[in-house]
């Protein structure tokens, strides 16, 4: 391979192990009938006119295997909290208490077991999106470079390990995928 024409490999390889974490945070965050501090991590409360980590406006603890509670540190939020908690598709009804919202994490039925599988698949096409994006980067580099004189054997080179860096990925999140279904629908 010509040295003039180096495509940054380990940069392409960064951005797709990028969207495989980001899949394993958002997959943290779907709960299996058991409660986690991790499961509100996404959910953005309207505070002080900025979108805000539930975790930025207050206290997420886990009190026993099921329930989660988050003691919000400005009582004026409690409200905004408690329906970003409604409106995030957590499918848990919080009850407040003061400034303490407590959320009981109800045993899953066969038909909420189904809905969360539904999300952990649009996570992981999420997620192989993000790496067929980073794909299409790395090929508009190559054709780039074709076009100022990479030979066509370099650019094949090129190409194949862009292209096996791919499908590594999106193995990889199909693997994730399964295995958070598998635990989600353990019952």
């Amino acid at each position: 391979m010509a040295d003039d024409f180096e495509l940054d490999i380990d940069d392409l390889q960064r951005r797709m192990d990028g969207a495989m974490t980001a899949l394993r945070h958002e997959f943290a965050s779907l709960r299996t009938g058991r409660a986690s501090a991790s499961m509100v991590e996404p959910v953005m409360v309207d505070a002080y006119g900025a979108m805000t980590p539930i975790n930025q406006v207050g206290t997420v603890n886990v009190p026993e295997p099921r329930m989660v509670t988050i003691n919000i540190w400005d009582k004026q939020l409690v409200g905004k909290a408690e329906k970003a908690i409604r409106e995030s598709g957590l499918g848990i009804n919080p009850v407040i208490d003061g400034t303490t919202i407590r959320l009981p994490i109800p045993e899953l039925n066969e038909e909420r077991r189904r809905e969360l599988t539904k999300v952990a698949a649009q996570y992981a096409e999420s997620a192989r999106v993000a790496i067929r994006n980073v794909r299409r980067d790395g090929m508009e580099q190559l054709k780039k470079m074709k076009n100022d004189g990479m030979s066509e054997d370099d650019h094949k080179v090129w190409h194949d390990e862009v292209q096996e860096l791919t499908d590594t990925a999106i193995a990889n999140v199909d693997k994730a995928l399964e295995t958070k279904q598998e635990e989600i629908m353990q019952v």
